[in-house]
C-alpha cells in the first residue's frame, strides 16, 4: 500500500493551504489515518488523526480551530485544510496509516503507524 501526499506550498502568515493524502487501495478502510509534521531540528509530532470508518477526529492542541482533517472514502483520500496559517506551522507534513482505528493516545503516537507517505513541504512566513 504506498501513501501520496500532496498539497504542500509557500504561504503569507494567516493563509491557507490543503494538503491530500491517497492511498493505492482500501486496506486501512478499518483503521485510522493521521498527519503528522516535522520541522528542522525537531521530532516528528502529531497534528490530527480520522478514523476511516465513521469519521471521529483528533487533533493537535495548537490546530484546533484552524485545522480540519476530513477523509472522502469514495476517493481514498484525506485531506487537511489549513488555515490562519502560522510561522510555526511551518514543516514538512507526513501523512499515514494504520490498520486499526485505536483510541487517544494511540492514534496520536507516531509508532502506532505502519505506512508512511513522502512528506510534503508547508512553508509560512512573509
Amino acid at each position: 500500500v504506498q501513501l501520496q501526499a500532496s498539497g504542500g506550498g509557500w504561504v503569507q502568515p494567516g493563509g491557507s493551504l490543503r494538503l491530500s493524502c491517497t492511498a493505492s487501495d482500501r486496506t486501512f478502510s478499518g483503521g485510522t489515518m493521521a498527519w503528522f509534521r516535522q520541522a528542522p531540528g525537531e521530532e516528528r509530532e502529531f497534528v490530527a488523526a480520522i478514523t476511516w470508518s465513521d469519521a471521529n477526529t483528533y487533533y493537535e492542541d495548537s490546530v484546533k480551530g484552524r485545522f480540519t482533517i476530513s477523509r472522502d472514502r469514495a476517493k481514498n483520500t484525506m485531506y487537511l485544510q489549513m488555515k490562519s496559517l502560522k510561522p510555526e506551522d511551518t514543516a514538512v507534513y507526513y501523512c499515514a496509516a494504520r490498520l486499526f482505528r485505536g483510541v487517544g493516545s494511540v492514534v496520536r503516537a507516531t509508532a502506532s503507524y505502519g505506512h508512511w507517505g513522502q512528506g510534503t513541504q508547508v512553508t509560512v512566513s512573509s
